[in-house]
């Protein structure tokens, strides 16, 4: 029996020879991480050291080193939070401890490594002798572990109520600084909002747009009253066959506009729309000659009129509609549809008798009667009347240039020319057969006696269109004012 137990001694120690000498031969690991170490596990490694496969959430999760290296896994780490057995080379570190844990961990495999030899002298199972200075190593450094963590929360934690403290004193200070900066501030702005007036002249001096001398950020409004005349003409386009041609005339208006302005920093142009009412006068003038021959009743009339002159006037209502811009420099444009309304269009007329003859010649009894018989004397005649030129709506193009003078107080005066050319009229090409000739006669009462004369308007009888023309010189006054400032600024552009 003695034997048999002195050669299972001997196996032991050569077999516990063999592993001691198999473990000085085979290389150490130097590991890069340290026990305490936060580390991740790097997407591409698939496997623990084990075979098995991670679960999904391991890869996004931090954690700590708890073991380095084994008699199994030489080279792998264990990890605290999932207690498994992972490459190194798997591992990202997050912070860096690996040097200062080498020393222990060379140290942990030392006394096991005693533990070992010292178990396989005494005959004990080496391996159960092994594990239990493993874990009382390791209870050792979990002990020193926690030992260092408490301490090192003990700091941070002085170092927050230091941290706080200071943060506290310099919001304070900060505040304070705050208060004596903004109190020089709001006695400039009092003092800013005193003299509005002497800041207008100041930058007034300098030249600037009326955007910038008045301060207008989110657009401005603008009132006017101007006055405007010139010359102008009805532009009567005669029928065919009718020897005719129209002339020239004048105008004269009062305009009540409203505008809005929008501005930007970055634009030296303001961009406006204007709408308003125009009140005024204008009148037009349309001559030729005259020759046509009609029946009425028994007599045939020839009516032959050489100059025949007819002054158109009428009172007339505007609305414009025009898009308006105006250069920093002072120089404005202004474009677009106007509505013309003509109200009342009274007329005068004039023929010259000297060229103008009418005869009726009665085809039953051959006698021809002249002018003198069947008109009398119409020597001069002037008629006046109206025509049914009003109530047409004539759309206009128009458009005004000039330059506007800022004032000092803060209004502007504007100096410019404008032009309209009328593009369309609602009169209808005008019905000739309701006044076959210029002038109408009514046969006389009885044989030798003298017949009725009665003069038609010449832009109702010989005119098929009846346009509008007219050009000359603007005087504005603009009342501006800032508008009030919106809760979001509104840009055109």
């Amino acid at each position: 029996m003695k034997t048999i137990k002195s050669i299972l001694i001997a196996a032991t120690l050569i077999c516990a020879t063999a592993v001691s000498a198999q473990e000085a031969q085979a290389p150490k690991h130097e590991f890069k991480v340290a026990i305490g170490d936060s580390v991740m596990i790097k997407r591409e490694c698939q496997k623990y050291c084990t075979g098995e496969r991670p679960s999904v959430w391991v890869w996004d999760k931090v954690h700590t080193v708890r073991q380095l290296g084994t008699k199994r896994f030489p080279d792998g780490v264990l990890l605290m939070n999932i207690y498994s057995w992972m490459c190194e080379d798997c591992l990202i570190p997050v912070n860096g401890k690996a040097t200062e844990k080498a020393e222990q961990v060379q140290k942990e495999q030392a006394v096991q490594k005693e533990a070992y030899e010292q178990a396989v002298k005494e005959g004990k199972d080496p391996n159960a002798a092994a594990e239990e200075a493993k874990a009382a190593e390791e209870a050792k450094a979990a002990a020193a572990a926690k030992a260092a963590e408490e301490a090192k929360a003990a700091e941070e934690t002085k170092a927050a109520e230091a941290a706080a403290a200071a943060a506290a004193t310099a919001k304070a200070a900060e505040e304070a600084a705050k208060a004596e900066e903004a109190k020089p501030a709001e006695e400039e702005k009092a003092a800013e909002e005193a003299k509005p007036a002497e800041e207008v002249e100041r930058v007034m001096a300098k030249g600037d747009s009326i955007h910038s001398k008045q301060n207008f950020r989110n657009g401005y409004d603008r009132f006017t009253i101007g006055v405007r005349g010139g010359v102008a003409s009805q532009l009567h386009q005669p029928v065919s066959g009718v020897d005719a041609k129209w002339g020239i005339g004048g105008d004269a208006l009062l305009d009540l506009q409203y505008a809005h302005y929008w501005t930007n920093d970055a634009r030296k142009l303001d961009l406006g729309l204007i709408v308003g009412l125009s009140v005024g006068y204008a009148q037009g003038s349309f001559s030729g000659s005259a020759d046509s021959t009609f029946n009425k009743g028994d007599l045939r009339y020839t009516i032959n009129a050489q100059q025949i002159k007819e002054t158109d006037h009428q009172v007339q209502l505007e609305i414009p509609l025009m898009f308006s811009l105006i250069h920093d420099c002072g120089f404005f444009l202004n474009v677009g549809p106007r509505f013309m309304l003509p109200v009342y269009t009274p007329l005068n007329q004039s023929i010259n008798s000297a060229t103008a003859s009418i005869t009726a010649y009665d085809a039953e009894s051959g006698v021809t009667l002249q002018d003198n018989v069947v008109t009398g004397q119409y020597v001069g005649q002037t008629p006046q009347g109206g025509n049914d030129l009003q109530w047409k709506i004539n759309i206009m193009l128009t458009a005004e240039l000039g330059y506007e003078f800022l004032l000092k107080s803060g209004n502007s005066l504007g100096l410019g020319v404008y032009a309209d050319y009328c593009v369309y009229n609602s009169r209808s090409i005008l019905n000739s057969a309701k006044h076959p000739a210029l002038l109408d006669i009514a046969n006389p009462p009885s044989a030798g006696g003298t017949a009725n004369l009665a003069v038609f308007s010449a832009t109702d009888t010989y005119a098929s269109r009846v346009g509008y023309f007219d050009a000359g010189i603007k005087l504005a006054y603009h009342f501006n004012w800032p508008k009030k400032k919106a809760a979001r600024e509104t840009k055109l552009f």
